[in-house]
């Protein structure tokens, strides 16, 4: 009992447990193709029959642009790598961005946001500007300019990672200091945090133990869109050539760049592959997002209790006969 009261009270058990009809489905269809991306990243090298980097088996090197086969399910690249290894591999490269831009952007942003909302005045105005600017140039572009100041365009796995990730987080923090700024002007002014400083309550504590634990519940949304909008921007920069080595890692906009030519010439496999994992991963994660934004939002559970049909509204309002509760005359 204890055990199913615990998973009930994890966010997208509720969430999935509140849903209904379209929105149910928009979530369940997220999590199955998240769980894909995940156990793909996560299970690389158990799932992957071939290393990221590997050019030739037992019997010689596999050959450039080689149609799908019992040895290479999804053919293989222009450059001689098995497209379906370069794909399970790819998820991983993926997720270590995604952890690494969001765990910087979180903990930065965060961090700005509450000593810009709590501390006001010059401070504030300074980050908002700060921000503000930020969100004047245009994403993609700011992250190459970040990548090729980070790493010169492209490097190894780690070094590339950190690159793409830093590059993102630059592009992640304005979002998350508005967000929590915005939460925090409102609760530092609830009677709880007057309580706080009226007892002599240092604003060190006040800030991280009163305010910021009230001015993040809805940063996992934000976490989830931002995660999908960095596979994207990851595969950006690949495909633009500011990405990560193909022999040091599998990178989806690397491989998606290197197929342009193959699709003219009628070679599917070296483009659609990676693609289409970019779009699914995407989607996956968007569809998480969109869907915990929707059920968290008051307006549309309203909406949702008002689409009932009347005679459901009639039967909520009539009052249970004792013969239904068990109750004998």
């Amino acid at each position: 009992m204890a055990s199913n009261s615990f998973f009930a009270r994890l966010p997208v058990i509720r969430q999935l447990r509140q849903s209904v009809g379209l929105q149910r489905g928009m979530l369940v269809a997220g999590l199955v193709l998240t769980g894909i991306f995940l156990i793909c990243a996560i299970f690389a090298p158990l799932l992957a029959p071939y290393a990221y980097n590997q050019l030739k088996g037992e019997d010689g090197n596999f050959g450039a642009q080689q149609a799908p086969s019992a040895a290479h399910l999804l053919g293989t690249t222009v450059g001689g790598y098995d497209v379906l290894s370069r794909v399970i591999w790819g998820a991983q490269t993926a997720l270590m961005v995604i952890i690494v831009a969001v765990a910087l952007s979180v903990v930065i942003g965060v961090l700005l946001g509450l000593v810009s909302g709590y501390l006001g005045g010059w401070v504030d105005r300074i980050l908002v500007v700060v921000a503000d600017a930020i969100y004047a140039f245009p994403t993609l572009l700011l992250a190459i300019v970040a990548a090729i100041a980070i790493s010169g365009g492209q490097s190894g796995l780690w070094p590339g990672v950190m690159a793409a990730a830093v590059s993102i987080t630059v592009v992640f923090v304005p979002q998350y200091l508005r967000v929590v700024r915005a939460e925090v002007v409102r609760v530092k002014a609830e009677a709880f945090v007057e309580s706080a400083r009226v007892i002599g309550a240092s604003n060190g504590r006040i800030m991280f133990r009163h305010v910021l634990r009230n001015s993040t519940r809805t940063l996992p949304l934000i976490v989830t869109l931002n995660a999908s909008e960095a596979i994207a921007t990851l595969a950006a920069l690949g495909f633009l050539g500011f990405g990560i080595e193909p022999t040091a890692a599998a990178e989806w906009g690397y491989d998606l760049n290197k197929s342009i030519s193959d699709v003219a010439a009628g070679i599917w496999w070296t483009a659609v592959p990676p693609g289409l994992a970019i779009v699914l991963a995407v989607l996956g994660i968007t569809l998480i997002g969109e869907s915990l934004n929707d059920l968290a939002d008051p307006r549309l559970r309203a909406r949702r209790r008002a689409s009932k049909t009347p005679a459901d509204a009639v039967a909520a309002t009539q009052p249970v006969a004792r013969e239904d509760l068990g109750e004998v005359q």
